[in-house]
């Protein structure tokens, strides 16, 4: 089923232009009762989109502004592929105090969520020492060698307590106000060591020098692995010290 799903949050219920999702959602700006909102269609699991709207009722509750699944007519919180989310207004970070916000966001999340479950099929990076795959990751389609590079970078946060990570904290999925920063776009997010959210511009998380290195290397060994073997993938793997 296609966009048709909407039907399912209402009568008055109406898409009005597409937005930026990336290449794995259909996400547009869409009207619900009247007010302004999101709405994604895609081909994740059920499974993978209770855990994703979950996360975020929970966040919301907690007091972090993301954005919040709105219920269907008889409360479920997605349909057929397609969730609706309150649209959350505001800029994208421009300055280091910006990113220290940023960063002091990224670690509320990360004191809200210890022993959350793993995103269904999904792997941590420390997971990715011994298996071979997860989700967008499959080692096995990697050249041997950077295989070796990015686990070797994944082993100096061997012993390191997990959390939910948000996995994409860009510019694109940041928006700040005076009052609050939000994260949205959660595709990405699953459990994971807090170090790969915190390598943001302006060291926006005041890491030291060797923690630093660690974040900074294992986040590039993640992404030249979960976008394998696009240009920005390759362009990830070469910035991977060799062992």
């Amino acid at each position: 089923m296609g966009w048709e799903a909407l039907e399912q949050w209402g009568d008055d219920v109406t898409r009005i232009e597409p937005l930026a999702g990336g290449v794995a959602n259909d996400v547009w700006t869409v009207r619900v009762n009247g007010h302004l909102a999101v709405g994604r269609r895609g081909v994740r699991s059920d499974a993978d989109l209770a855990w994703e709207t979950a996360l975020l009722q929970r966040l919301d509750r907690a007091g972090l502004t993301v954005p919040v699944p709105i219920p269907t007519k008889d409360g479920r919180l997605f349909a057929d592929g397609v969730v609706v989310m309150t649209y959350v207004e505001g800029g994208p970070p421009e300055t280091a105090a910006d990113w220290r916000r940023v960063a002091d966001t990224l670690r509320r999340l990360h004191r809200l969520t210890p022993g959350w479950p793993q995103r269904p099929g999904w792997r941590s990076s420390t997971d990715l020492l011994h298996a071979e795959a997860g989700t967008k990751i499959d080692l096995g389609a990697m050249p041997p060698e950077g295989v070796a590079r990015c686990r070797a970078a994944w082993a100096r946060l061997v012993g390191r307590r997990t959390c939910v990570v948000h996995g994409d904290p860009n510019p694109r999925n940041i928006r700040l106000t005076a009052e609050r920063v939000a994260l949205i776009d959660w595709d990405e997010a699953h459990v994971d060591v807090p170090d790969l959210d915190l390598v943001l511009p302006h060291n926006g998380a005041g890491l030291d020098d060797e923690a630093h290195d660690i974040a900074a290397q294992a986040w590039a060994a993640w992404e030249a692995a979960v976008c394998w073997d696009d240009e920005h993938a390759v362009r990830r793997l070469a910035e991977v010290r060799a062992v």
